[in-house]
C-alpha cells in the first residue's frame, strides 16, 4: 500500500512531545522531592539510630534536584535529566539505607525501593538510555554500598528484597521504553494523521502496531511470572507421578499462582518435622493487576517459610495477611487499598500421611474411596481490612493411601458454557473430581480440561484457572 501520510521532522515531534509531557513530569519531579524529604520521618521511627545519616542523604539528593529543576535553562538540560538526577539520587540513597539494615528493615525497605521503580515505570517517559544507565547505576551502588556497610550474607542480601527488587527494575526498564516508544509514535501519528488523507488506514497500522508492542511487554511479564512458579522437579522428587497441575490464565499474564516448598519446622517444643507445603492463590483482578499481586504473594509466601516463629499454615496466612495489608497501604495516607487474595495452603508430612491446612475463602476437597469431603476454609480473604482481623484457623487430618487432596480456585466452577450458556458450579465441578479420583493423575488432568473447553465451546474463559492435585 502506498503511504499517503504527510512526514513530519523529527525535532517537530521531539517538542511536540516535550510540551506534552512537560507539566505532569514537573509535577511529578517536585511531589517526588518533597515526598523524599517527608519520608524521613519513617527512618526516624524505625531505625533512629541512623536517621541523621539518612536525612543528610536526602537532604543532599532533594536538594540537588531541585536545584537542577530551576536552574535547567541555564544549564541548557531536559527536564529529564532533571528527573532522572532525582530518581538516580534516590535509587543511591536506597542502595546506602539498605546496607546498613539487619533483615527485618531489609525486608519491609525492599517494598519502597519496588514502589520507587514501580512508579517510574509508570509516570517516566525517557529515552533507553537514561533507563540503562539507572540500571548500571542502581546495580553497582547496591554493591558498593552492601561491600562497604552490610553485616548480611550475599544470600541473605538476596532472598530478603535484592532479588525482588532487581526483578522490578529490570520489568520497569522494559515499561518505561514501550510507554516512551508509544507516547512519541502516538504524537508523531496525531501530527501526521491531521494532514493525511488516509485517516483510517493509518489508524489501523498504528492500533496494530502498538498491540503487538503491548503483547511483547506481556509475553515478557509472563516470563518473569512463570520463573517464579516453583520449578516441576520439586514437586516431582516428592509425589513423582501421584500428583497434576492444571494452570490456564485466562490473559498472557495471571491473576492465579501455585506455589511449593519443602521446609523443616522450628518449634519451640518438640522435634522438627520435614513438610512439603503446597498452596494455591487467587488474586484480585486479572492480567497485569493480578500477577502484581502474584508476584507479592509468592515472595511472602517464600518469606513466612522461613520465618521461625510460622510453623502452621495458619501462622502463615497470618503472617501473608499482615504483610499484605502493610506493604499495599503503606505512604498512602488515608487511601486504602482493598486488594488482595483467596488462598488455601496444605502442608504435607509425607512420613505420617498428616495433614495440615488453613485457607481464606478457598476450601480444599479430599476425595477418599469416591467420598468427598470439604475442608473449609475462614471467610476473609487475604488482605483484610475490616475493623476486625481474626486469625486463621489451622485444621489437621488423618490421610489414608489414595486420598486425593485438591486445591483450587473459583475459576473452573465459574467458567459460563453448556447449552444454556450457564455457570459450571461447584457441585458439577465436585463430581468431576469424585468420578475421575480413581484414575491416574496425568489422566484425571486430561479428564479436568477435557470437561473444562466442552463445558465452554466457543465462550470466552472469564476467569484464571488453577487446580493442583495430589494423591498420597
Amino acid at each position: 500500500m502506498k503511504d499517503t501520510t504527510i512526514a513530519i521532522p523529527e525535532s517537530i515531534v521531539k517538542r511536540e512531545f516535550y510540551i506534552s509531557t512537560e507539566k505532569a513530569h514537573i509535577l511529578v519531579s517536585w511531589i517526588g522531592i518533597a515526598l523524599n524529604l517527608v519520608w524521613f520521618l519513617g527512618d526516624y521511627l524505625s531505625i533512629p539510630e541512623y536517621w541523621i545519616s539518612f536525612l543528610i542523604f536526602r537532604i543532599v539528593v532533594s536538594g540537588i534536584s531541585a536545584i537542577a529543576l530551576l536552574s535547567k535553562n541555564i544549564l541548557n538540560i531536559s527536564l529529564y535529566t532533571c528527573m532522572f538526577i532525582l530518581v538516580l539520587g534516590i535509587s543511591i540513597q536506597n542502595a546506602y539505607m539498605w546496607s546498613v539494615m539487619d533483615i527485618p528493615h531489609l525486608q519491609k525497605h525492599a517494598f519502597a525501593y519496588m514502589v520507587l521503580f514501580i512508579g517510574v515505570g509508570m509516570m517516566v517517559l525517557w529515552e533507553m538510555k537514561l533507563s540503562i544507565i539507572l540500571l548500571i547505576i542502581t546495580i553497582t551502588s547496591n554493591v558498593f554500598f552492601y561491600i562497604l556497610n552490610s553485616p548480611l550474607t550475599v544470600d541473605e542480601f538476596i532472598t530478603n528484597g535484592g532479588l525482588l527488587v532487581l526483578t522490578v527494575l529490570i520489568f520497569c526498564v522494559f515499561l518505561i521504553r514501550n510507554r516512551y516508544r508509544l507516547t512519541y509514535k502516538e504524537i508523531k501519528s496525531r501530527l501526521e494523521l491531521e494532514k493525511s488523507k488516509t485517516l483510517i488506514e493509518l489508524q489501523k497500522e498504528e492500533v496494530d502496531e502498538k498491540n503487538e508492542e503491548i503483547i511483547s511487554s506481556l509475553r515478557y511479564a509472563k516470563r518473569l511470572q512463570e520463573a517464579l512458579l516453583p520449578p516441576k522437579n520439586l514437586l516431582d522428587a516428592f509425589l513423582k507421578e501421584n500428583y497434576f497441575i492444571l494452570y490456564n490464565p485466562r490473559d498472557i499474564v495471571c491473576g492465579d499462582f501455585y506455589w511449593a516448598r519443602k521446609i523443616k519446622t522450628t518449634p519451640t517444643n518438640g522435634t522438627p518435622k520435614d513438610y512439603l507445603l503446597i498452596a494455591v492463590a487467587d488474586c484480585t483482578g486479572h492480567g497485569v493487576p493480578g500477577a502484581f499481586m502474584s508476584l507479592l504473594g509468592s515472595n511472602f509466601l517464600h518469606q513466612s517459610a522461613v520465618e521461625k516463629n510460622v510453623n502452621t499454615p495458619a501462622e502463615a496466612l497470618d503472617f501473608l495477611n499482615q504483610k499484605i495489608i502493610t506493604t499495599l497501604n503503606h505512604g498512602y495516607g488515608e487511601v486504602e487499598i482493598r486488594d488482595g487474595m483467596d488462598i488455601s495452603l496444605i502442608a504435607i508430612d509425607l512420613e505420617s500421611k498428616q495433614l495440615a491446612y488453613s485457607g481464606a475463602n478457598n476450601p480444599i476437597y479430599i476425595v477418599r474411596k469416591k467420598t468427598l469431603e470439604c475442608i473449609k476454609a475462614n471467610k476473609q480473604a487475604i488482605g483484610n481490612m475490616n475493623d476486625v482481623v481474626l486469625p486463621y484457623d489451622n485444621r489437621t487430618t488423618q490421610l489414608e493411601s489414595d486420598d486425593c487432596i485438591y486445591l483450587f480456585t473459583d475459576g473452573y466452577a465459574d467458567q459460563f458454557g453448556g447449552p444454556k450458556g450457564k455457570k459450571l458450579m461447584r457441585k458439577q465441578f465436585e463430581e468431576t473430581l469424585i468420578a475421575a479420583s480413581d484414575k491416574p493423575m496425568k489422566e484425571q488432568k486430561h479428564i479436568l480440561e477435557t470437561t473444562f473447553n466442552d463445558w465452554k465451546g466457543n465462550l470466552e474463559q472469564v476467569d484464571d484457572v488453577c487446580v493442583v492435585g495430589i494423591r498420597i
